[in-house]
């Protein structure tokens, strides 16, 4: 081992670990009982645990991490910018970290988002957008549209685990228990081709739940404020990838209804979609959007919400007109952060990031038809280098594999003993491959992972 913790033993930092540690998403009580690898360091698209096994990230370290572990330009920039000053708070300050990377921001998203507000994690990003949104119908021409105060999302949605973002998610499994304490939405039916929300088949619906979304404004658009949406894929409901000119329509709906679209690209920003942003696919500009994740390459936490000067002017006003925004972040705009992300940027723009993934996303496309062969496949949902392999016992009647199988699970701890590291969701296995992976990784990745179900599944029949 390496390090200032290279004097502990292995054994006692995962004693430690299972005896201190509440992991996030995470049931403790078998958690305790598996061998689970310690991260050590980082190289490239590998991770090393304290015993010097490596492990391909296949899941980008949560979907963060873009251009690999230990990037030299990033770290280079962190470095520097420590030396000067870690943190100033941006409450009546500026910094100058801040400023570049608000500019930048400007400049590689939609035009027309031209405000940025920050703010640390993918949920407090969308927590903002809502209460700009709110805010906005509230002081917009004197207060005359007072009554926009709802939201509408989609079933399956997942957009944070804070209380308002809690409150415009669709994942029961997720969000049920907290029911109570949530604020009162709208729901549309998602997108689920695989599962059809409406009983249809996606050859020949029509798109019908775009129908049922239309049919929800007209009939609520005087009291909504806004609706949100993930564009392209609702990532956590297990990689539901929506019909082209779906989120086109949504936009167009938005316009003629008079209600505010936000744009939760936390996943699906910075590249993962095959675009930097989801919403360039379909030339749709959002009213709000919110971006975390590989904001800063999968360095920091960092989170952003960009909206426009409509929205902005809205809270404009003297003091004594309460008209301010009231919210912030200790470490709002922190100066380290920001430098990350600048280079992050940078780094996409100067070596062409976007333009290298179409044959990676080919190469995946590609490799996953063989994946139709396992019996236990009954779904690929693939959009750009986001992917989503739905398992089922039943291929024909689609009947899932029941929870107390946990056959996700035991696909990743299969996965992980050759090697590799992804993560489930539920019945979805997830694949998200750092961005800077090459074909050869790429195909290990498949392999693995083909290994990994076929084996697991084979002892479930």
């Amino acid at each position: 081992m390496t390090g200032s913790n290279s004097l502990i033993e292995p054994a006692l930092l995962e004693q430690w670990d299972k005896h201190y540690i509440w992991h996030p998403f995470t049931q403790m009580q078998e958690y305790v009982q598996e061998q689970t690898p310690i991260i050590e360091r980082g190289e490239g698209c590998y991770l090393i645990d304290v015993h010097g096994n490596r492990y391909l990230d296949g899941v980008s370290s949560l979907w963060v991490n873009v251009h690999g572990h230990c990037r030299e330009e990033i770290n280079r920039a962190i470095r520097e910018q420590v030396e000067r000053v870690a943190h100033s708070t941006l409450l009546g300050l500026a910094n100058v970290p801040s400023i570049l990377l608000a500019k930048k921001l400007v400049e590689i998203t939609p035009p027309g988002l031209n405000k940025v507000f920050y703010s640390d994690a993918g949920a407090t990003a969308v927590e903002i957008a809502l209460k700009m949104a709110y805010q906005y119908w509230q002081q917009k021409d004197g207060g005359r549209y007072r009554n926009k105060t709802k939201f509408i999302s989609l079933g399956e949605a997942y957009h944070g685990d804070t209380i308002g973002s809690v409150s415009v998610g669709g994942i029961a499994l997720f969000h049920g228990i907290f029911h109570p304490l949530l604020f009162e939405t709208l729901q549309a039916p998602s997108p689920y081709c695989y599962r059809c929300p409406l009983g249809l088949e996606q050859e020949n619906c029509g798109m019908a739940c775009i129908n049922r979304l239309e049919d929800l404004m007209a009939r609520h658009h005087e009291e909504v404020a806004a609706m949100i949406i993930e564009p392209l894929v609702q990532g956590a409901a297990g990689m539901i990838t929506a019909p082209p000119g779906y989120l086109r329509r949504v936009r167009e709906l938005c316009s003629r209804y008079n209600i505010l679209l936000i744009a939760d690209e936390v996943a699906v920003g910075f590249g993962r979609t095959g675009r930097m942003f989801a919403c360039e696919h379909e030339g749709v500009v959002p009213d709000l959007m919110c971006l975390a994740k590989g904001l800063t390459g999968g360095y920091l936490p960092l989170a952003a919400t960009l909206t426009t000067s409509e929205v902005y002017d809205a809270f404009l006003g003297r003091v004594h007109e309460h008209k301010t925004f009231y919210h912030g972040h200790t470490f709002t705009g922190n100066p380290v952060a920001c430098a990350a992300a600048l280079a992050s940027i940078d780094i996409f723009q100067r070596e062409r990031v976007i333009d290298g993934l179409q044959p990676k996303i080919e190469f995946l496309r590609q490799g996953l038809e063989r994946f139709r062969q396992l019996p236990a496949v009954g779904d690929i949902r693939q959009r750009g280098l986001m992917v989503g392999i739905e398992l089922v016992r039943d291929r024909k009647t689609r009947e899932p594999f029941p929870p107390e199988l946990d056959v996700g699970h035991r696909v990743i701890l299969e996965a992980r003993r050759h090697g590799l590291i992804i993560r489930p969701l539920y019945n979805v296995i997830v694949l998200m491959p750092v961005l800077a992976m090459t074909v050869d990784q790429l195909e290990q990745v498949l392999d693995i992972t083909y290994r990994s179900i076929e084996i697991t599944t084979a002892q479930l029949q």
